[in-house]
């Protein structure tokens, strides 16, 4: 069930943003500049499609929020996280000291006789 209404709520926020995006930019962000009564108390007619469309799937969106809010908290067994960590049993790391075999051998330079690898002196 959560999976279905988190696929429902994924799907409705794509659409949100597609259909925000359609509509037709009133111009001046924040309402500035908007000249003399453009603003939100505008004598504007009834809403488009897709202001209504848009109101729809907000709507739709804040319902599916709440939903997988509820069915999270019923879900949770009631403790904390660090509750199940300190409770679960603890293993032993593994301790595997050997190194896995590079293909060309090992990743040095070779060097001549018994002397260190080490970098040229700066003269």
């Amino acid at each position: 069930m959560q999976n279905v209404l988190l696929i429902i709520h994924l799907i409705l926020a794509l659409c949100l943003i597609g259909v925000v995006l359609l509509q037709r930019s009133e111009g001046g962000g924040l309402g500035m500049g908007s000249g003399g009564g453009g603003g939100v108390m505008s004598s504007r007619g009834a809403a488009t499609a897709l202001a209504k469309l848009t109101w729809g799937f907000a709507a739709a969106f804040i319902a599916t929020s709440i939903a997988l809010t509820i069915i999270a908290a019923q879900s949770s067994s009631g403790s904390s996280v660090l509750d199940r960590i300190q409770d679960a049993p603890v293993s032993a790391p593994a301790t595997d000291t050997t190194a896995p075999a590079l293909p060309g051998g090992d990743l040095l330079p070779p060097s001549a006789g018994s002397e260190p690898v080490a970098p040229p002196r700066a003269e």
